[in-house]
């Protein structure tokens, strides 16, 4: 992010969690511009519900970006019912070879429940191993400490908020106040 065109923006922290019939998506609320603070309270997950198809989505980056993204998935989703990785795939090569998109900076973590992708700017549609997502600037520290815990009893919810506790402990664009939803897998 030393890009001289992107003006310092910092940090997410997003973790996708599937485990005994549930997914969950966890996010981070902080919004900050170089060393300050904008907004500790961001809703970076969110329920689409194209056609009464329920898929949950988590972004790290440019919130204008993510929303771009979130609105073109959900025309997607819209175009190919209950099919969420074609879905993601058309997204992915659309935000790969459109130039208006491939400005754009951002990621996603998506599910319906019986799948948990991450979807990338370079064209990626990824389904991660073990279960377990992040993305952002805590993403590897909430994807360590999840994948840590998913032999425990703990529910998919309590992987993925112990996880996200974990990261805002140690990523500093990274805070506790969380917006949680679940499906069902």
């Amino acid at each position: 992010m030393a890009d001289s065109a992107f003006p310092g923006w910092h940090g997410t922290t997003i973790v996708g969690v599937r485990k005994d019939g549930q997914v969950v998506i966890a996010g981070d609320g902080q919004v900050s511009l170089g060393q300050t603070v904008i907004k500790g309270t961001a809703r970076k997950v969110r329920r689409l519900s194209p056609g009464g198809y329920d898929v949950v989505c988590g972004f790290a980056g440019s919130t204008a970006d993510a929303f771009t993204l979130l609105e073109r998935l959900e025309a997607k989703l819209e175009a190919t019912p209950g099919q969420l990785q074609r879905a993601s795939v058309e997204l992915a090569k659309d935000w790969r070879t459109d130039k208006y998109l491939q400005k754009l900076e951002a990621m996603l973590i998506v599910t319906d429940g019986a799948h948990l992708l991450v979807i990338t700017g370079a064209g990626d549609v990824l389904e991660p191993e073990h279960d377990v997502a992040a993305i952002g600037s805590g993403g590897n520290f909430a994807l360590a400490a999840a994948r840590a815990m998913m032999d425990t009893d703990k529910s998919a919810e309590d992987v993925a908020r112990a996880a996200m506790a974990i990261a805002a402990d140690i990523c500093v664009y990274t805070n506790g106040k969380l917006t949680v939803e679940s499906i069902k897998a």
